[in-house]
């Protein structure tokens, strides 16, 4: 009988493992290995799991993924993590693979691989390439906001905004992260080669899933002063073959966009707006998919050597 991968998430009951199981229960090249719901906490038996594995997703807090890392000893299993622990670790390849041209082969080729934060998949995937490009000077006063589905929140969070006798203040859009410290962005701050952290004000809204991430930009402080046009034309150069990002033509976008358009894709679709002074560029995807466990499932189809879609569609 043919060898089937075998799978183990750690943190199987979270949001972020759910959807990881809901893309990959049904498939046939895969085994997954199923920990007893009343043992999912005991060290040795996770350790027996972490360690048969071909492939272990962590969906787990960060100490919890740091412990889990811990407990590995078998050299052929592969990690991706779903949390922040490792994203800005040595060691550990950042998995978003339409980062620049070897960052596919980086994923194919790693044991450790860290998944993207869903705030900073939107971010990265619009200054990186600017930034790579020469557009966006390094030292830029990047400002971003982004505005996301309550289900980012987990568990808590989707049990506030679904409940019946909520608080009625949750039909508004709610700022958070006012400190200005998200735990997002030291990975945005180092997978897009800007100086300083940028700006960062994330909103969560009164829907479900999707998310809309926002940078505005003032053309005159850009290299060549490039019209938002410009600005399209050349993200969309960048992207150019890829199957999961999409830049969209210039003006595509109508009259507006809103962040829950990709709600169950593993889709990023990049709006670039604006006129010759100042230019707007929003990546649209949903936080679930493209912004955790769709990118997670594409980053193990590029570990296994398969095409990246499967299961993905």
């Amino acid at each position: 009988m043919e060898h089937r991968t075998r799978v183990y998430i750690d943190g199987q009951s979270g949001t972020t493992g759910l959807q990881i199981y809901d893309r990959i229960g049904a498939r046939k090249d895969l085994e997954l290995l199923r920990i007893d719901e009343d043992k999912r906490h005991d060290v040795e038996e996770r350790r027996k799991f972490l360690n048969a594995a071909d492939i272990v997703f962590l969906c787990l807090p960060d100490a919890g993924a740091v412990e889990a890392v811990s407990l590995i000893e078998n050299p052929n299993v592969r990690v991706i993590d779903a949390s922040t622990a490792h994203r800005t670790a040595d060691g550990w390849t950042y998995g978003f693979p339409e980062y620049s041209k070897d960052q596919r082969e980086k994923i194919r080729n790693s044991r450790r691989v860290a998944n993207p934060g869903c705030h900073a998949t939107g971010a990265i995937s619009t200054i990186a390439p600017l930034v790579h490009m020469g557009i966006l000077p390094k030292d830029y006063p990047v400002s971003v906001y982004s505005l996301t589905g309550y289900s980012g929140g987990g568990k808590k969070m989707i049990a506030e905004y679904e409940a019946k006798d909520r608080d009625e203040k949750l039909s508004a859009p709610g700022l958070y992260g006012l400190t200005l410290r998200h735990k997002h962005l030291p990975e945005i701050t180092k997978m897009t080669g800007l100086l300083f952290p940028p700006v960062f004000l994330p909103v969560v809204d009164d829907y479900n899933k999707g998310m809309a991430t926002t940078i505005l930009l003032e053309n005159r402080l850009l290299a060549g002063t490039p019209s938002a046009e410009d600005v399209c034309e050349k993200l969309a150069g960048y992207y150019e073959g890829e199957h999961f990002v999409k830049v969209m033509p210039f003006g595509s976008n109508g009259a507006r966009i809103h962040a829950n358009e990709l709600a169950g894709t593993n889709e990023l679709h990049i709006y670039v707006c604006g006129n010759e002074e100042q230019t707007m560029v929003t990546a649209l995807f949903d936080n679930l998919g493209k912004g955790a466990s769709g990118a997670a499932v594409q980053n193990m189809n590029i570990m296994l050597g398969l095409d990246e879609t499967t299961g993905l569609e």
